[in-house]
């Protein structure tokens, strides 16, 4: 893969400073090194051979969350997460990536194991964590994870290994479901919530079961090698499929944003392959946008009545800010739910990826207080 164009971005930042405001890391570093434009500062810098790519600057630069909120307000709509994305692969082959992440991409490539892996975990989980409230903490502190941390727990049976591929419900239409690693193997409930709404349709389901995961913590980390192996698998898979599929729908915001944006992103310098994945970006739908707009949902949802329950929503930042997608998750809701908004839904809820949870985690506990103050003062039962 060829070296990134970083002054094709960087160059063209005219400094407006709209960026800073939104900027989920300077909200909690107010350093101009940590904001957008900084950040592009540095790559062009880095580019011109005029930075070293040192622990400092690999630190800098892994401080982004990735949230792409300087992309939604910036007048030129500059990709800061490309660049940010493009230098970590840079800092990944200089530094080299951690064991305990080469381990956890290496099972990413290796569903068969992954499955091996996740059930292993389902029977152990409890010698480790101490099991409370649909979610578990470490009864010591690991490596990478402290005592006081919540981590979701393992489900006794995958999503994709708890159902037949095809679902047959009689319908004229065929929707393939994506369902994303932490929906296959922790919360399996979102799965087993889109088969029951396709039986409420009649939209029969293929589970697309040889689906691998999209690559999005692996691309957030730096380890283009592991991205190019399961990008590549599922386009191929996908094409096999688009014939067959009136949608691919994935529940999962990141997943979504991955393969039907961030796939042409990769494949920068290889027209084929860029190609090849718009074709099956076209199929791709985040669930609450296919539900909304292509079916009759929200009318069998207002049939149910109104509950007095009032609800907040949170919009994920690979939803609203990459994909476009905000009204219509709230349009479904409102059907049942009274709607509170929060001060502002649209800011990071914190997550950031591998390298954030890990190694940086009192900066995502930072921004993950900002959001959960908000959720409280908005003064909703549930947060969706």
């Amino acid at each position: 893969m060829d070296m990134f164009k970083f002054s094709e971005i960087s160059d063209k930042c005219v400094k407006c400073g709209k960026c800073i405001q939104v900027c989920t890391i300077h909200k909690i570093n107010s350093d101009e090194t940590t904001s957008p434009r900084g950040f592009l500062d540095l790559v062009g810098a880095y580019e011109r051979g005029e930075l070293k790519l040192d622990k400092s600057a690999k630190n800098i630069f892994e401080s982004c969350f990735l949230c792409t909120n300087c992309v939604e307000v910036c007048p030129n709509s500059l990709r800061v997460d490309t660049a940010i994305e493009n230098v970590r692969r840079d800092i990944a082959e200089k530094f080299g990536i951690a064991w305990y992440k080469k381990a956890f991409f290496w099972l990413l490539r290796h569903r068969a194991i992954m499955d091996f892996c996740a059930r292993l975990g389902y029977v152990f989980q409890s010698c480790a964590f101490k099991i409370r409230e649909g979610a578990m903490s470490p009864r010591f502190s690991l490596p990478m994870v402290k005592k006081e941390r919540l981590l979701p727990t393992a489900s006794k049976k995958s999503f994709l290994n708890s159902h037949a591929e095809f679902i047959d419900n009689g319908g004229d239409k065929t929707i393939g479901v994506f369902i994303g690693c932490m929906g296959n193997y922790a919360y399996t409930g979102i799965g087993e919530a889109l088969v029951k709404i396709a039986r409420e349709l009649g939209l029969n389901l293929n589970l697309m079961k040889k689906q691998a995961c999209c690559g999005a913590p692996a691309y957030f980390t730096g380890d283009f090698a592991t991205v190019e192996v399961l990008a590549k698998r599922n386009i191929e898979y996908f094409e096999k499929m688009l014939g067959e599929l009136d949608a691919i729908i994935v529940p999962e915001a990141t997943c979504s944003a991955m393969i039907k944006i961030d796939y042409e992103h990769f494949f920068h310098d290889d027209e084929h392959w860029r190609e090849r994945a718009k074709a099956v970006s076209k199929k791709i739908f985040l669930a609450t946008e296919y539900f909304e707009k292509f079916t009759n949902l929200a009318e069998i949802l207002a049939k149910k009545g109104k509950n007095l329950t009032s609800v907040t929503y949170h919009d994920p930042c690979h939803a609203r800010k990459m994909q476009g997608v905000f009204k219509e998750p709230r349009k479904l809701l409102a059907q049942n739910y009274e709607m509170t908004e929060m001060d502002d839904p649209n800011e990071c809820c914190g997550f950031g990826g591998v390298t954030m949870q890990s190694e940086k985690y009192h900066l995502s506990r930072a921004a993950g207080q900002r959001k959960s103050e908000m959720i409280k003062n908005s003064g909703a039962k549930i947060v969706s």
